[in-house]
């Protein structure tokens, strides 16, 4: 009996189907797709990166920037119009209370008179010198501008809707592009009654703990005031939290499973996440690869790592 064409070149092509499906079925040499169960189905192993809940301390902060300003500053003025013919003092200059600084001639054509002297109405550093000698003096135009440099403070704004978190007494840490490497400790001391109409931020001003005569009026200055500090309490790495369908969790690997656990966040600053509830301290959470994870489903460990401390300390 003669076979038709046709029939045979099915009966070919499904063989050659059979044979392509096996092959693309069988795993390649040292891969672990998965394991074989007792129904013979074949349960996908997911390779993860996990990490242990730390229990520690968390701080949250605001970034904001300001100038270093002196405390006190006056204004030295003349008590008489005329031309300021002699200037004693140059920017920098410490002096003292009723101290002369310059001097001012009052004379006029056919009029002379004894040149008035300009003292110092308070003690500090000569900090601005908008006068010339030579120039007419009036007795609204300021000769010297005066400062109490030895008390430095730092004057930021704060956004409005930021202005609930912030109160005085609060720690901060400040760095200054002179110092990159360096960290100055800072308090917020003053807060002003009003916020500004025009920008929508509130002035606050923060006083250094220390002197330090590194530190010059009218640096600019990175703030960070830390607004909530928590101890003794659990935290990990933010990427490990998954936002899905209305729902906040972490997998959790139990021997060789990952679990989803759902989690009541708190603090999130850094990178650095604090766990209100629903999961306990040295819990192995997934950091990477977790994307992929449904509920108890097998995992394989490739590492384990520890990429934040018990301690938080704000740089």
């Amino acid at each position: 009996m003669t076979l038709s064409a046709a029939p045979v070149a099915r009966r070919l092509s499904l063989l050659a189907a059979v044979v392509l499906l096996a092959a693309c079925n069988e795993p390649p040499p040292g891969d672990d797709p998965g394991v074989a169960t007792s129904d013979d189905t074949v349960e996908t192993v997911f390779a993860v990166n996990v990490t242990p809940a730390i229990q520690g301390q968390i701080n949250d902060y605001l970034e904001v920037n300001g100038d270093v300003q002196v405390t006190a500053s006056v204004d030295v003025y003349a008590d008489t119009i005329g031309e300021l013919t002699a200037l004693y003092v140059n920017v920098g200059d410490r002096i003292a209370e009723d101290q002369v600084i310059a001097e001012v001639d009052p004379s006029r054509p056919g009029q002379n008179f004894v040149p008035s002297p300009v003292t110092a109405p308070i003690s500090g550093t000569v900090t601005r010198i908008p006068a010339r000698v030579g120039a007419t003096i009036t007795q609204a135009s300021p000769i010297a501008q005066i400062g109490r440099t030895e008390e430095l403070e730092i004057a930021v704004k704060v956004a409005e809707r930021f202005i609930s978190r912030v109160s005085t007494g609060l720690s901060a840490i400040i760095r200054f592009d002179a110092y990159p490497e360096e960290r100055f400790e800072a308090t917020v001391t003053e807060i002003s009654p009003v916020v500004d109409p025009s920008t929508r931020t509130l002035e606050i001003k923060l006083r250094l703990n220390s002197r330090d005569t590194r530190i010059k009026a009218g640096m600019f200055g990175e703030v960070k005031i830390i607004t909530e500090q928590k101890a003794e309490i659990v935290k990990i790495p933010a990427t490990c939290m998954i936002r899905r369908f209305g729902e906040t969790f972490v997998f959790v690997v139990e021997g060789d499973r990952a679990f989803r656990r759902i989690v009541n966040p708190g603090i999130e600053i850094d990178n650095k996440l604090e766990i209100a509830s629903g999961l306990e301290p040295d819990e192995l959470v997934v950091y990477q690869g977790q994307s992929l994870l449904e509920d108890d489903v097998r995992v394989r460990v490739v590492d384990t790592v520890t990429p934040i401390t018990p301690e938080d300390i704000v740089r």
